[in-house]
Protein backbone atom coordinates (compact mmCIF):
# COMPACT_ATOMS: atom_id res chain seq x y z
CA UNK A 1 0.00 0.00 0.00
CA UNK A 2 1.63 3.37 -1.00
CA UNK A 3 -1.42 5.43 -0.04
CA UNK A 4 -4.34 3.88 1.97
CA UNK A 5 -7.71 5.75 2.32
CA UNK A 6 -9.83 5.45 5.23
CA UNK A 7 -13.61 7.20 4.83
CA UNK A 8 -14.68 8.47 8.29
CA UNK A 9 -16.41 11.37 10.12
CA UNK A 10 -14.51 11.74 13.24
CA UNK A 11 -17.35 13.14 14.68
CA UNK A 12 -15.25 13.08 17.48
CA UNK A 13 -12.33 11.84 16.57
CA UNK A 14 -11.19 8.82 19.27
CA UNK A 15 -8.98 5.80 20.32
CA UNK A 16 -10.99 3.31 17.63
CA UNK A 17 -9.77 6.30 15.10
CA UNK A 18 -6.48 6.31 16.34
CA UNK A 19 -6.15 2.33 16.34
CA UNK A 20 -7.51 2.08 12.82
CA UNK A 21 -4.94 4.62 11.35
CA UNK A 22 -1.77 2.85 13.32
CA UNK A 23 -3.31 -0.35 11.86
CA UNK A 24 -3.01 0.92 8.13
CA UNK A 25 0.47 1.95 8.96
CA UNK A 26 1.15 -1.28 10.26
CA UNK A 27 0.05 -3.06 7.46
CA UNK A 28 2.29 -1.35 5.15
CA UNK A 29 0.33 1.80 4.49
CA UNK A 30 3.54 4.23 3.43
CA UNK A 31 0.75 6.96 4.01
CA UNK A 32 -2.47 7.01 4.99
CA UNK A 33 -5.11 9.90 3.17
CA UNK A 34 -8.67 10.46 4.82
CA UNK A 35 -12.15 11.49 2.93
CA UNK A 36 -13.27 13.38 5.91
CA UNK A 37 -17.38 14.57 6.08
CA UNK A 38 -17.46 18.66 6.09
CA UNK A 39 -20.06 20.27 7.52
CA UNK A 40 -22.81 17.62 7.55
CA UNK A 41 -22.62 14.01 8.83
CA UNK A 42 -24.35 11.08 7.40
CA UNK A 43 -26.81 10.74 9.99
CA UNK A 44 -28.11 14.03 8.79
CA UNK A 45 -26.81 16.76 11.03
CA UNK A 46 -24.14 19.08 11.97
CA UNK A 47 -20.64 17.68 13.38
CA UNK A 48 -19.49 18.29 17.19
CA UNK A 49 -16.54 19.94 16.36
CA UNK A 50 -15.31 22.14 13.03
CA UNK A 51 -13.42 20.75 10.47
CA UNK A 52 -10.78 22.15 11.16
CA UNK A 53 -10.22 21.03 15.07
CA UNK A 54 -10.90 16.98 13.91
CA UNK A 55 -8.73 17.55 10.74
CA UNK A 56 -5.81 18.47 13.34
CA UNK A 57 -6.45 15.75 15.47
CA UNK A 58 -6.29 13.02 12.44
CA UNK A 59 -3.29 14.66 11.47
CA UNK A 60 -1.49 14.55 15.05
CA UNK A 61 -2.74 10.55 15.32
CA UNK A 62 -0.60 9.59 11.83
CA UNK A 63 -3.03 11.02 9.08
CA UNK A 64 -1.03 12.44 6.02
CA UNK A 65 -3.60 14.13 3.96
CA UNK A 66 -6.98 15.08 4.86
CA UNK A 67 -9.79 15.87 1.72
CA UNK A 68 -13.47 16.80 2.46
CA UNK A 69 -16.35 14.84 1.85
CA UNK A 70 -18.62 17.86 0.63
CA UNK A 71 -21.18 18.79 2.84
CA UNK A 72 -24.16 16.99 0.11
CA UNK A 73 -22.17 13.54 -0.26
CA UNK A 74 -21.74 13.38 3.53
CA UNK A 75 -25.27 13.82 4.07
CA UNK A 76 -26.49 10.78 1.99
CA UNK A 77 -27.67 7.20 2.44
CA UNK A 78 -24.55 4.65 3.02
CA UNK A 79 -24.77 3.63 -1.24
CA UNK A 80 -24.18 7.35 -1.88
CA UNK A 81 -21.74 8.01 0.94
CA UNK A 82 -19.53 5.05 -0.19
CA UNK A 83 -19.54 6.00 -3.79
CA UNK A 84 -18.44 9.89 -2.33
CA UNK A 85 -15.78 8.97 -0.38
CA UNK A 86 -14.41 6.31 -2.64
CA UNK A 87 -14.21 8.70 -5.50
CA UNK A 88 -12.47 11.18 -3.69
CA UNK A 89 -9.74 8.86 -2.62
CA UNK A 90 -9.01 7.14 -5.94
CA UNK A 91 -8.66 10.72 -7.14
CA UNK A 92 -6.29 11.29 -4.83
CA UNK A 93 -4.33 8.27 -5.63
CA UNK A 94 -5.16 5.81 -2.86
CA UNK A 95 -4.38 2.28 -3.68
CA UNK A 96 -6.23 0.49 -1.04
CA UNK A 97 -8.69 1.50 1.30
CA UNK A 98 -8.60 0.48 4.82
CA UNK A 99 -12.29 0.71 6.71
CA UNK A 100 -13.87 -1.38 9.60
CA UNK A 101 -16.46 -3.84 9.92
CA UNK A 102 -17.81 -6.18 12.22
CA UNK A 103 -16.99 -9.37 9.80
CA UNK A 104 -13.53 -8.13 8.50
CA UNK A 105 -13.42 -10.94 5.90
CA UNK A 106 -12.35 -8.85 2.35
CA UNK A 107 -13.52 -11.92 0.29
CA UNK A 108 -16.69 -12.23 1.74
CA UNK A 109 -17.52 -8.36 1.97
CA UNK A 110 -16.55 -8.55 -2.22
CA UNK A 111 -18.67 -11.29 -2.76
CA UNK A 112 -21.61 -9.68 -1.39
CA UNK A 113 -20.69 -6.40 -2.94
CA UNK A 114 -20.91 -8.72 -6.22
CA UNK A 115 -24.23 -9.50 -5.27
CA UNK A 116 -25.55 -6.21 -4.69
CA UNK A 117 -24.19 -5.36 -8.26
CA UNK A 118 -26.12 -7.88 -10.25
CA UNK A 119 -29.14 -7.22 -12.23
CA UNK A 120 -30.86 -10.51 -10.61
CA UNK A 121 -30.47 -8.61 -7.19
CA UNK A 122 -32.04 -5.73 -8.79
CA UNK A 123 -34.97 -8.04 -9.85
CA UNK A 124 -35.26 -9.56 -6.89
CA UNK A 125 -35.11 -6.69 -4.53
CA UNK A 126 -37.78 -4.65 -6.47
CA UNK A 127 -40.22 -7.99 -6.20
CA UNK A 128 -39.07 -7.74 -1.94
CA UNK A 129 -40.74 -3.93 -1.93
CA UNK A 130 -43.65 -4.79 -3.92
CA UNK A 131 -44.46 -7.82 -2.10
CA UNK A 132 -44.86 -5.43 0.92
CA UNK A 133 -41.24 -5.58 3.03
CA UNK A 134 -41.41 -4.03 6.08
CA UNK A 135 -38.38 -1.72 4.90
CA UNK A 136 -35.71 -1.37 2.52
CA UNK A 137 -33.26 -3.08 4.78
CA UNK A 138 -35.47 -6.01 5.17
CA UNK A 139 -36.04 -6.22 1.53
CA UNK A 140 -32.39 -6.08 1.05
CA UNK A 141 -31.55 -9.03 2.84
CA UNK A 142 -34.55 -10.81 1.69
CA UNK A 143 -33.60 -10.59 -1.78
CA UNK A 144 -30.05 -11.74 -0.79
CA UNK A 145 -31.27 -14.68 0.82
CA UNK A 146 -33.27 -15.84 -2.04
CA UNK A 147 -30.52 -15.60 -4.54
CA UNK A 148 -27.88 -16.71 -1.93
CA UNK A 149 -29.31 -19.23 0.23
CA UNK A 150 -27.79 -20.97 2.85
CA UNK A 151 -24.68 -18.54 3.06
CA UNK A 152 -23.65 -15.85 4.90
CA UNK A 153 -24.15 -13.72 2.79
CA UNK A 154 -27.41 -12.28 4.24
CA UNK A 155 -26.38 -12.09 8.00
CA UNK A 156 -23.74 -10.56 6.88
CA UNK A 157 -26.13 -7.27 6.08
CA UNK A 158 -27.40 -7.28 9.42
CA UNK A 159 -24.78 -5.40 11.08
CA UNK A 160 -24.71 -1.66 10.11
CA UNK A 161 -20.65 -1.59 9.53
CA UNK A 162 -20.97 -4.60 7.73
CA UNK A 163 -23.39 -2.64 5.47
CA UNK A 164 -20.86 0.25 5.14
CA UNK A 165 -18.13 -2.11 4.26
CA UNK A 166 -20.16 -3.74 1.34
CA UNK A 167 -21.05 -0.30 0.04
CA UNK A 168 -17.43 0.54 -0.01
CA UNK A 169 -16.41 -2.67 -1.72
CA UNK A 170 -19.36 -2.10 -4.25
CA UNK A 171 -18.58 1.24 -5.23
CA UNK A 172 -14.69 0.30 -5.74
CA UNK A 173 -16.81 -2.12 -8.34
CA UNK A 174 -19.04 0.09 -10.08
CA UNK A 175 -16.72 2.77 -10.43
CA UNK A 176 -13.73 0.74 -11.74
CA UNK A 177 -11.22 2.02 -9.62
CA UNK A 178 -7.67 -0.29 -8.49
CA UNK A 179 -8.00 -0.11 -4.73
CA UNK A 180 -7.48 -3.16 -2.13
CA UNK A 181 -10.31 -3.39 0.57
CA UNK A 182 -8.71 -3.68 3.59
CA UNK A 183 -11.22 -4.28 6.64
CA UNK A 184 -10.08 -4.08 10.31
CA UNK A 185 -12.13 -5.57 13.00
CA UNK A 186 -14.18 -2.77 14.64
CA UNK A 187 -12.64 -1.74 18.09
CA UNK A 188 -15.00 -1.53 21.09
CA UNK A 189 -18.88 0.02 20.67
CA UNK A 190 -20.73 -0.81 17.77
CA UNK A 191 -22.14 2.28 15.69
CA UNK A 192 -25.04 3.92 18.38
CA UNK A 193 -24.20 2.35 20.98
CA UNK A 194 -24.14 3.66 24.24
CA UNK A 195 -21.10 3.08 26.84
CA UNK A 196 -20.62 0.01 28.38
CA UNK A 197 -19.77 -0.44 32.01
CA UNK A 198 -16.70 -2.25 31.31
CA UNK A 199 -15.62 0.21 28.04
CA UNK A 200 -12.23 0.97 29.26
CA UNK A 201 -10.39 2.37 25.99
CA UNK A 202 -13.07 2.70 23.08
CA UNK A 203 -16.29 4.66 23.00
CA UNK A 204 -18.78 4.84 19.82
CA UNK A 205 -18.68 8.71 18.32
CA UNK A 206 -22.17 8.86 19.08
CA UNK A 207 -21.71 7.81 22.79
CA UNK A 208 -19.16 10.62 23.10
CA UNK A 209 -21.20 13.61 21.73
CA UNK A 210 -23.99 12.54 24.31
CA UNK A 211 -20.52 12.82 26.87
CA UNK A 212 -19.89 16.16 25.77
CA UNK A 213 -23.42 17.53 26.11
CA UNK A 214 -23.40 16.39 30.04
CA UNK A 215 -19.38 17.39 30.45
CA UNK A 216 -17.90 18.63 27.89
CA UNK A 217 -14.54 17.89 26.70
CA UNK A 218 -13.03 16.05 30.07
CA UNK A 219 -15.94 13.73 30.01
CA UNK A 220 -14.43 12.36 27.00
CA UNK A 221 -10.91 12.31 28.08
CA UNK A 222 -10.65 8.52 28.96
CA UNK A 223 -11.91 7.70 25.25
CA UNK A 224 -9.70 10.64 23.01
CA UNK A 225 -6.02 10.10 22.52
CA UNK A 226 -3.77 12.63 24.86
CA UNK A 227 -2.49 14.17 21.82
CA UNK A 228 -5.88 14.82 20.96
CA UNK A 229 -7.74 16.23 24.40
CA UNK A 230 -5.82 19.66 24.64
CA UNK A 231 -7.91 20.33 21.22
CA UNK A 232 -11.02 19.76 22.72
CA UNK A 233 -10.61 21.41 25.87
CA UNK A 234 -9.25 24.42 23.50
CA UNK A 235 -12.69 24.15 21.31
CA UNK A 236 -14.99 23.84 24.79
CA UNK A 237 -13.65 26.65 26.49
CA UNK A 238 -13.94 28.74 23.31
CA UNK A 239 -17.27 27.63 22.41
CA UNK A 240 -16.19 26.38 19.20
CA UNK A 241 -18.73 23.29 19.06
CA UNK A 242 -22.63 22.66 18.01
CA UNK A 243 -25.33 23.59 20.02
CA UNK A 244 -27.68 21.01 19.36
CA UNK A 245 -30.55 22.77 20.22
CA UNK A 246 -29.95 25.66 18.43
CA UNK A 247 -28.71 23.66 15.37
CA UNK A 248 -32.54 22.26 15.59
CA UNK A 249 -33.89 25.25 15.71
CA UNK A 250 -32.32 26.81 13.40
CA UNK A 251 -33.43 23.94 11.19
CA UNK A 252 -36.75 24.03 11.35
CA UNK A 253 -36.88 27.52 10.73
CA UNK A 254 -35.01 27.48 7.66
CA UNK A 255 -37.56 25.09 6.34
CA UNK A 256 -40.33 27.10 7.60
CA UNK A 257 -39.28 30.00 5.34
CA UNK A 258 -39.51 27.81 2.09
CA UNK A 259 -43.18 26.78 2.70
CA UNK A 260 -44.16 29.99 0.87
CA UNK A 261 -45.52 28.37 -2.54
CA UNK A 262 -46.41 25.42 -4.16
CA UNK A 263 -44.78 22.25 -3.75
CA UNK A 264 -41.53 23.45 -1.69
CA UNK A 265 -39.80 20.66 -1.59
CA UNK A 266 -40.74 18.81 -4.63
CA UNK A 267 -37.22 19.66 -6.47
CA UNK A 268 -35.18 17.68 -3.52
CA UNK A 269 -33.01 15.46 -4.69
CA UNK A 270 -34.23 12.24 -3.76
CA UNK A 271 -38.11 12.84 -3.47
CA UNK A 272 -40.42 10.23 -4.60
CA UNK A 273 -43.52 8.84 -2.87
CA UNK A 274 -45.02 11.48 -1.99
CA UNK A 275 -42.57 12.50 0.38
CA UNK A 276 -42.51 16.10 -0.19
CA UNK A 277 -46.37 16.96 0.70
CA UNK A 278 -45.30 15.02 3.79
CA UNK A 279 -42.39 16.62 4.61
CA UNK A 280 -44.36 20.09 3.85
CA UNK A 281 -46.94 19.26 6.13
CA UNK A 282 -44.97 18.13 9.05
CA UNK A 283 -42.69 21.41 8.74
CA UNK A 284 -46.37 23.47 9.10
CA UNK A 285 -47.46 21.49 12.45
CA UNK A 286 -44.32 20.84 14.04
CA UNK A 287 -43.00 23.36 16.88
CA UNK A 288 -39.86 21.55 17.45
CA UNK A 289 -36.93 19.61 15.14
CA UNK A 290 -37.87 16.69 17.36
CA UNK A 291 -41.45 16.61 17.01
CA UNK A 292 -40.67 17.28 12.82
CA UNK A 293 -38.34 14.16 13.17
CA UNK A 294 -41.12 12.27 14.77
CA UNK A 295 -44.30 13.07 12.67
CA UNK A 296 -41.96 12.29 9.36
CA UNK A 297 -40.23 8.63 10.67
CA UNK A 298 -41.82 5.56 10.31
CA UNK A 299 -40.90 1.97 9.50
CA UNK A 300 -41.15 2.47 5.80
CA UNK A 301 -38.99 5.77 6.23
CA UNK A 302 -36.50 5.53 8.79
CA UNK A 303 -35.16 8.20 11.05
CA UNK A 304 -31.16 8.33 9.52
CA UNK A 305 -33.23 8.60 6.07
CA UNK A 306 -35.92 11.76 7.13
CA UNK A 307 -33.05 13.34 9.30
CA UNK A 308 -30.90 13.40 5.67
CA UNK A 309 -34.43 14.71 3.90
CA UNK A 310 -35.04 17.35 6.55
CA UNK A 311 -31.30 18.74 6.40
CA UNK A 312 -31.19 18.55 2.55
CA UNK A 313 -34.56 20.67 2.36
CA UNK A 314 -33.22 23.00 4.40
CA UNK A 315 -30.16 23.97 2.49
CA UNK A 316 -32.03 23.31 -0.53
CA UNK A 317 -29.56 20.23 -2.06
CA UNK A 318 -31.58 19.50 -5.48
CA UNK A 319 -31.22 16.99 -8.13
CA UNK A 320 -28.88 19.67 -10.05
CA UNK A 321 -26.35 18.91 -7.10
CA UNK A 322 -23.45 16.54 -8.73
CA UNK A 323 -23.73 13.13 -7.67
CA UNK A 324 -19.85 12.82 -7.12
CA UNK A 325 -17.17 15.25 -5.60
CA UNK A 326 -15.77 17.33 -8.83
CA UNK A 327 -13.19 18.19 -6.90
CA UNK A 328 -10.23 17.73 -3.89
CA UNK A 329 -10.78 19.53 -1.37
CA UNK A 330 -7.46 19.57 1.06
CA UNK A 331 -7.80 20.70 4.28
CA UNK A 332 -5.13 19.61 5.86
CA UNK A 333 -1.65 17.41 5.35
CA UNK A 334 1.47 16.82 6.15
CA UNK A 335 4.05 18.76 4.10
CA UNK A 336 5.91 15.87 3.20
CA UNK A 337 2.81 14.26 1.98
CA UNK A 338 1.93 17.01 -0.66
CA UNK A 339 3.93 15.38 -3.88
CA UNK A 340 1.56 12.49 -3.78
CA UNK A 341 -0.80 14.98 -5.38
CA UNK A 342 0.84 15.36 -8.73
CA UNK A 343 -1.21 12.79 -9.96
CA UNK A 344 -4.82 13.53 -8.57
CA UNK A 345 -7.57 13.27 -11.60
CA UNK A 346 -9.74 15.92 -10.17
CA UNK A 347 -8.93 19.72 -10.08
CA UNK A 348 -7.37 20.05 -6.55
CA UNK A 349 -6.62 22.71 -3.87
CA UNK A 350 -6.89 24.09 0.18
CA UNK A 351 -9.21 27.23 -1.61
CA UNK A 352 -12.73 26.21 -1.71
CA UNK A 353 -13.15 29.77 -3.81
CA UNK A 354 -10.29 28.73 -6.27
CA UNK A 355 -12.27 25.48 -6.84
CA UNK A 356 -15.94 27.14 -7.38
CA UNK A 357 -14.04 28.57 -10.17
CA UNK A 358 -13.32 25.43 -11.93
CA UNK A 359 -16.57 24.86 -13.14
CA UNK A 360 -20.05 25.18 -12.99
CA UNK A 361 -20.35 21.34 -10.88
CA UNK A 362 -17.64 22.51 -8.91
CA UNK A 363 -19.40 25.76 -8.28
CA UNK A 364 -22.74 24.20 -7.10
CA UNK A 365 -21.12 21.65 -5.15
CA UNK A 366 -18.90 24.38 -3.51
CA UNK A 367 -22.09 26.49 -2.98
CA UNK A 368 -23.76 23.50 -1.35
CA UNK A 369 -21.08 23.06 0.89
CA UNK A 370 -20.70 26.74 1.96
CA UNK A 371 -24.57 26.68 2.94
CA UNK A 372 -23.81 23.33 5.14
CA UNK A 373 -20.64 25.48 6.98
CA UNK A 374 -22.49 28.84 7.76
CA UNK A 375 -25.14 26.75 9.23
CA UNK A 376 -22.67 25.11 11.40
CA UNK A 377 -21.22 28.20 12.27
CA UNK A 378 -24.10 29.70 13.34
CA UNK A 379 -25.32 26.57 15.72
CA UNK A 380 -21.92 27.30 17.61
CA UNK A 381 -22.50 27.47 21.44
CA UNK A 382 -20.20 31.06 20.39
CA UNK A 383 -21.60 31.83 16.80
CA UNK A 384 -19.79 32.65 14.22
CA UNK A 385 -20.12 34.77 11.28
CA UNK A 386 -20.09 32.98 7.32
CA UNK A 387 -17.98 32.54 4.83
CA UNK A 388 -15.55 31.23 7.68
CA UNK A 389 -14.69 28.14 5.04
CA UNK A 390 -13.68 30.52 2.67
CA UNK A 391 -11.25 32.06 4.73
CA UNK A 392 -9.86 28.59 6.85
CA UNK A 393 -6.30 28.09 6.20
CA UNK A 394 -5.35 24.91 5.44
CA UNK A 395 -3.94 22.63 8.80
CA UNK A 396 -0.07 21.74 8.09
CA UNK A 397 1.50 19.08 10.14
CA UNK A 398 5.19 19.83 9.97
CA UNK A 399 6.65 16.25 12.41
Amino acid sequence: MKLAGIIAEYDPFHNGHAWQLAQAKALGAGRVAVAMSCGLTQRGALPLLPEAVRVRAALTCGADLVFALPAPCACAGAEAFARAGVRVLSAAGCDALVFGAETPDAALLMEAARVLCSEVYRAALKAQLAAGARSFAAARQAAVEALCPGTELAALLDKPNNNLAVEYCKAILELGVSMTPVPLPRQGAGHGEALSPDAVQFASASALRQLWQSGGADAAASYVPAAVLPLYREAYAAGRYTDFDAAGRCELALLRAKCTGPEPFANLRGVSEGLEHRLEHAVRTSSTHQELLDALTTVRYPRARMRRLAMDAALGYDAALPPLPPYLHLLGARREALSLLKGAVLPVSHSLMRLREENSSCARMADAQLAASDLGALCRKTPEPMGGLLRQKIVFLTK
